[in-house]
Parts: structure tokens; sequence; C-alpha cells
């Protein structure tokens, strides 16, 4: 059910306008009726001659009451801007006028009210006045149509342009139901009760909501629409929901209603924002604001970040004291406190920006130029280099960037990709150079040098042709660990001497090799780690186990050591290393060589 909210400058008789073409009065409060004035937000609807059913916000119009009207209007689909014929243009039109052209609200119909009260002439020229107020705003060109309620004059008219405006409009149905708190109540035997406009995606009874910024989880108990329950509504309407889980104390207006896991909290965000066409002086970041979205209102810091002020459009940094649930593309509103009046209205870009200014920036232009969440998901992931995937669809609205590398819940760009890869070879390249004798970084050291998942890593790598993996490391490709000729020179002279020792090789402290040599020479298959106090030459271990072979099954370690001619201090290690190698099997306290 599309959704009409009026407009206007106070007692120009919006509520009374609704009343007319509702048969309704969305005047709720006894005060409000007391005094003929609207106060808080009033709600009617109707069913229109195309069968379309519309629901009207009717907002306060006072001054006073502003930041009632904001909580709102952010929703609507068609604005019905009110001005009466016998007053004229008035201050709070001019200010409504601002609001709905910053929120981009660009379907409108004009109501020329109290018409029976002024003669033609005056008419026209208000008329006339109207439209030159309009131009250059969302709501250029709209119909204008001249309304006396007590008689009917118009009605029928003004019916049948917002059934033609509700006509051409469309409401976005994203699979992301929100919903912005406007009221909260609290029914005997029932529960919490909230109502708003339901936006972006439908939900329906038994679904389970999170209430933010608190976090609460909720489940809707029953759902209603203009007084009619209702098993599942869809976006557009207004909607009372009827809660289990959620307290009444923790709901307040400006909270919002979604699913848990769809919506990102956060305390800044980087927007474009305008300045209302109006304005006296620049905005400067030194005064105290009122930031505007969904149906609340929070104090904020503004900061400038193309400019010293804000005249025209700029780029800004938007800083919060409690965290909001925003997306890119989301509608705000800025009131200034000290001029108690809309100096600026904007487009978030970055829910999480960077926090050095200069970097905050170079991401706007791009954001400003992109028009769908696919394309904000892009510019976010090269700004970036790597998001999580929930991060990237709960900050653009469910945008997926192209030409990604996704791995597991993680999306990185191109350019991160290759930037990572560099990096990857830099790192392996020094490590070679401090490690010339080990045949690569380990798989998680590179991944921790490089901020990344051991997971990730194996997907990266396969991105490049200049690294390879060697079982647990990471090389360079056709890296060699190749000894010095130092290295070399010793190595030769222990091997001769190992080849002299035969069976009985000295103890690998006293070949003074050196650790990194050693683990290069086992690496490389030249030599056998036996225990850590001997390794042996591969010959003269195939020699021992073809000797091990002559004795027969169920032999002792003494017989194996007289075999060889050795100590036990050479047999112990020998014969646990060919146990753990498989060549031979104990059973009791003989062995027997493996078939």
């Amino acid at each position: 059910m599309p959704i009409v909210g009026t407009a206007g400058h106070v007692d120009h008789g919006k509520s009374t306008l609704v009343r007319a073409l509702t048969g309704r009065d969305p005047d709720r409060w006894v005060e409000e009726k007391e005094r003929g004035l609207t106060i808080d937000l009033g709600f009617a609807w109707t069913k229109l001659a195309s069968g379309t059913e519309a629901g009207f916000i009717d907002v306060p119009g006072h001054e006073r009451f502003i930041k009632n009207m904001l909580a709102g209007i952010d929703a609507i689909t068609v604005a019905l801007f009110v001005v009466a014929a016998d007053e004229g243009w008035m201050p709070q039109s001019e200010e409504h006028l601002a609001i709905l052209d910053l929120l981009g609200v660009d379907r409108g119909i004009i109501a020329l009210t109290r018409a029976d009260l002024v003669d033609e002439d005056t008419l026209e020229l208000t008329a006339l006045e109207i439209d030159e107020r309009l131009a250059s705003t969302s709501l250029q060109g709209s119909p204008i149509i001249p309304t006396a309620a007590p008689e009917g004059r118009g009605i029928d008219e003004l019916r049948s342009a917002i059934d033609a405006a509700l006509a051409a409009s469309s409401i976005p149905d994203l699979n992301r139901p929100r919903l912005w708190v406007d009221r909260a109540f609290t029914i005997a035997g029932a529960g919490t009760v909230v109502t708003g406009t339901l936006v972006d995606g439908a939900v329906a009874v038994d679904e389970s909501l999170t209430l933010f910024p608190t976090g609460s989880a909720g489940r809707i108990r029953s759902i209603q629409s203009h007084e009619r329950a209702l098993a599942r509504v869809e976006p557009g309407n207004r909607t009372a929901l009827n809660l289990v889980g959620i307290e009444r104390e923790a709901v307040d207006r400006g909270s919002m209603l979604g699913r848990g896991d769809e919506w990102f909290l956060t305390r800044r965000f980087s927007a474009v924002a305008t300045t209302v066409r109006s304005l006296g002086s620049p905005v400067r970041e030194r005064g105290s604001f009122h930031l505007h979205l969904g149906s609340g209102s929070w104090p904020a810091r503004l900061r400038l970040l193309e400019a010293d002020t804000l005249e025209g459009t700029g780029g800004v940094l938007i800083e919060l004291d409690a965290p909001l649930p925003v997306k890119w593309g989301d509608r705000f509103i800025l009131r200034e406190v000290g001029r108690k009046a809309v100096v600026a209205g904007g487009r978030v870009l970055d829910p999480d920006p960077p926090r050095r200014a200069r970097d905050a920036v170079s991401i706007l232009g791009p954001l400003r130029e992109t028009e769908t969440a696919d394309g904000a998901a892009g510019v976010l992931l090269a700004a970036h280099g790597a998001l999580m995937l929930s991060d990237l669809d709960a900050q653009t609205g469910g945008g997926r960037p192209d030409a990604v590398l996704v791995s597991r819940d993680r999306a990185f760009s191109e350019a991160h990709v290759a930037r990572l890869m560099t990096r990857a070879k830099e790192i392996a390249d020094d490590f070679h150079e401090a490690n010339p004798l080990r045949p690569g970084i380990p798989r998680a050291r590179l991944a921790e040098h490089l901020a990344v998942h051991t997971d990730d890593l194996e997907l990266l790598l396969d991105r490049t042709t200049d690294l390879e993996a060697i079982d647990a490391q990471i090389r360079r490709r056709g890296f060699g660990a190749d000894l010095a000729a130092a290295d070399q020179k010793a190595w030769n002279s222990v091997k001769a001497s190992l080849e002299a020792a035969g069976f009985s090789p000295p103890r690998r402290a006293d070949l003074a090799l050196g650790r990194e040599v050693e683990h290069a020479l086992i690496r490389r298959g030249d030599v056998i780690e036996v225990s850590n106090e001997f390794f042996y030459l591969p010959t003269v271990l195939e020699a021992i186990v073809e000797r091990a072979k002559s004795l027969s099954n169920g032999f002792t370690v003494a017989e194996f050591r007289d075999e060889l001619g050795i100590t036990r201090k050479h047999a112990i290690p020998l014969l646990e290393w060919m146990d753990t190698a498989g060549v031979t099997v104990r059973e009791g306290e003989g062995r027997r060589i493996r078939p």
C-alpha cells in the first residue's frame, strides 16, 4: 500500500484535507482536537478509484514540531503539499519543500486549500507563485489543484491526481525488510506493539527480527495493517507488529526493526550533503546539529571533508554518540540547533569510512557517481581492498561487486589481489635471502604477513605463477636451497667421515655443520635423521636394513648389535628409526622384518 505524506505550513488545512479524502480523522490526541493543531504524526487510509488503497501520514506543520514532521516524511511515496490560498507561501512551506527536495521525493500534488476564501485572480497569482517556488526542486511541475474541503471542491480531482501519481510510482522490494518505529505501546495480554512504515521487504508472522541499535531479538506474534489482521505484509504499508521477546521499554521512536545479519551499525559515516536554498549563511563544523534519519533524531557532529564551509553540495563526515543501522543510499536531514532550522540533507555514501580524512575523501567521488548497490559495493571493495561479504551486503543493502576473488566469506578486489601477490613475492624473496638453505617460508607465516586466512592464501596463490607451494612452505618458483661454497666444502669433508665411519657415525654435534646446513641436507635427502644425535648417509642405511633382513624373526637388540658390530648407543636409535619407518615390527622383546 503506497503512502501519501502531507507537508506544508501550520494551519493550512492538511488534516482537514486528509479527513475529506479518507473520511478519517488523522489527529489522535485530545490536545490536537482541542487546539485544532497537529502535534504528532496522524494516520488514515482510503481506497481510490483504481482500487489502490493508499495510506496517509499527516505531519505537523508548526516549526516547534518539525522533529515529529521529519519522523514521518522519510518513507512516503507521494507528497501532498498543502498551501492555503488566502495566506500563500509561508516559512514552513519553504522548510517542508526543502526537506522533500533533500529527501529526493519527486512525486507530488499541490493542494491549494481554502480556495473559497479568495477570488479567482488571487487564486491564480498564488498558483503562479507556488509554481515558481517549486522550480529547480524535486517537485517542479507538480499539478496544483484548488480545493475547499468543507464544500468538497477539488476533492475528486485531488483523489484522481493522487491515484495517477501512485500508479506512476514503484515500491522497491529488496527482500531486506526495514521498519523505522514511530510509535510503540503495550496492549494488555498481547505485549509490545510497534508501528511504522515497512520498506524494502516483506515480513510474516513468526518471523524473527532484531531491534536496532539495542540488538534485542524478537518474534512477530501478529501483524495488522489498516485495522486488518494479516499473515504477511508487503513493503510500502503502514504496519503494526505485535512482538514477543522485546520489551516496550527497549523501543523508542527511531528504533529500527530488521533481520539481524542484514544491517551494519556505525557511529560515523561519510556522505554527500546539500544545503537548503534559503540558507542565509554557510554551514560550519562548529555548529550543533541533529541528524534525522528514518523516524529518529540524534545529536550529531559534522566534519566537512572538501571545504571549510558547506554552501551548496559537498562531502561530509557525520559522527554520532549512538550507533545507527545505515547503508549506502540512505537519505538524511540535518537541522542546526542554533538556527532552529533544517540546513542541509544528503545521502549516505560510506557507512564505515577510513579513519584518515584524505582516504575518506578519495572514495566520495566514485560513490557519488554510482547509482546501484552493486556499483557501491564495487567502489567500497576497491577502496578497502578486502571486506567480509556480510559487511559488504549490510553496508550497501545487498550489493555485490563484479570481478572479485571470493574466499570463504570474504571478498578481495582485483587490485588488492595484485597488491597482495606483489607483497607475497617480496616476502618470499626476503625469506630466501635470510634463509638460503630453507625451502621456503611456512604458509602460516606468509598468511600472517599478508593479514589473510590460510584458506584465502590458497586461492590467492592461484593468481600468480611466480610462487609455488612445497608441502607446508611457499617459495619463489625455481628456487633451490644451494649450499654456499664454504658450507659445501664442510659437507664434502663430513660426507667422507660418514662414509668412513660406516655403521657407527659420530654424533651430529661433533660434525659442526650448523643447524641450517643440517636441515638443508636432510630436506635434500643427502642425509637421513635417525635421532636427535645421529644421522646417516642413505646408502649406509640401506646396507643396515639389508643386514637386518639376514636375522631370523624375533631378533633382539643384542643380536642386531652384534650383526652390525656396533654399540647400543647406535643400535637403539637405529631400531627405533626402523620401527617408525615401517621396516621392523616389535613382537615382545624381539623384532621381525615387516614383509
